[in-house]
């Protein structure tokens, strides 16, 4: 039997979950998405000639602006006082192309899922729009959850 949806009310309307009578706990994700590119576009990145700069500083910053400001990009989200964001951009020259992995952490109420996939989403686009001038063909795909800790569902890790 599918869990009931914890957004939706009794008559299908959407509903903020109330966390107030939750336990504060340390609640963590980590996120992941890929972008993917032609090999002398990831050149271009790692050897910082983009004509707008710096693509993977510029990703990084925007993937820890987006993780703080996701309760105001998704609806019924609640705003967290994060305690760490992190992100880091890897070159893959199997793909070819970068892969983003968010970090998100929290001492409170409610998870910090929402927040490490907007911070890797976020930082995919930004790699985007910084080399799209060299490549209109990059591909973002492969956002997803890969693990979270804490709170009253338990430890999640994809693939297990």
């Amino acid at each position: 039997m599918m869990p009931a949806l914890t957004h939706i009310g009794a008559k299908g309307e959407a509903n903020m979950v109330d966390v107030g009578d939750k336990a504060e706990t340390t609640r963590t994700a980590i996120a992941e998405g890929f972008v993917t590119m032609r090999p002398e576009t990831l050149d271009m990145i790692l050897a910082g000639d983009a004509k707008k700069g710096d693509v993977l500083g510029a990703a990084r910053i925007a993937g820890i602006m987006a993780a703080k400001k996701t309760h105001e990009l998704i609806p019924l989200c609640h705003p967290l006082l994060l305690t760490k964001v992190a992100v880091e951009i890897e070159p893959d020259r199997a793909l070819p192309g970068l892969k983003v992995t968010a970090l998100t952490r929290v001492n409170g109420k409610t998870g910090v899922e929402m927040e490490a996939l907007t911070a890797a989403s976020v930082a995919c686009l930004t790699i985007y729009d910084m080399a799209k001038a060299a490549d209109r063909a990059m591909v973002i795909s492969g956002i997803r959850l890969v693990e979270k800790t804490g709170g009253k569902s338990g430890d999640y890790k994809a693939g297990s």
